[in-house]
């Protein structure tokens, strides 16, 4: 084994950062994590910005990210601190295990995508683990994407479709994008196309069920 380095037994404890927009989850969680006696949070954050900026304080060893935060998902702040501190070692924890962010999670070097339905027990293992440069994926979460296929939207096309899913007129997603109106309506409805969807939101809504926004 690889000695024990960020281990409790002669190493120093784990540093831990949590990120999850719901506050009681991330509390208790906090909680339990704390009776590790080789974990220590270091730090919390409810929002993506957020936890990008405790990680820059604090160095965490191990970052775990919620997908869904408001200001940036989970795979766009594990994006980011691969980038900043590639010590800092990212592991998503969602209940919206959808294949497409699986494979964005994956392309963003995040090292562990796990359910919340896992105990706290289990985390604290995969937290160990991914400290030591292990990975870890669900196997329910794999077995879907594996299943799913890739997705048929290009990135500009899915980068409109975001923009689009809070239900932005077409003049503010081209502002945001940096396109013309008229290239933001061709994408929108190229996406809709591919997706089979009757209309944008439709679209939207088939694209985040598969992960793929």
């Amino acid at each position: 084994m690889g000695g024990d380095e960020g281990r409790g037994s002669g190493g120093r404890p784990v540093r831990v950062l949590l990120a999850d927009d719901e506050h009681l989850i991330r509390g208790a969680l906090a909680a339990l994590l704390g009776l590790e006696d080789d974990l220590v949070v270091v730090a919390q954050a409810a929002t993506g910005p957020e936890a990008i900026a405790m990680a820059r304080a604090h160095r965490p060893d191990v970052a775990v990210l919620d997908l869904q935060m408001p200001g940036a998902d989970g795979v766009s702040v594990a994006t980011t601190l691969r980038a900043e501190l590639p010590g800092c070692r990212c592991m998503i924890v969602t209940s919206h295990g959808r294949p497409g962010h699986l494979k964005r999670a994956l392309a963003a070097g995040v090292r562990a995508f796990v359910p919340k339905t896992v105990s706290a027990q289990r985390l604290a293992e995969l937290i160990r683990s991914v400290r030591d440069g292990n990975r870890y994926v669900d196997p329910e979460l794999a077995a879907d994407a594996i299943s799913a296929g890739d997705s048929p939207l290009t990135a500009r096309e899915a980068e409109v479709l975001e923009l689009a899913a809070d239900g932005a007129p077409v003049a503010e997603i081209a502002e945001r994008a940096a396109l013309s109106p008229g290239t933001v309506r061709n994408y929108l409805s190229s996406a809709a196309s591919k997706l089979g969807a009757e209309n944008r939101h439709a679209a939207v809504r088939l694209a985040r069920e598969r992960g793929w926004v």
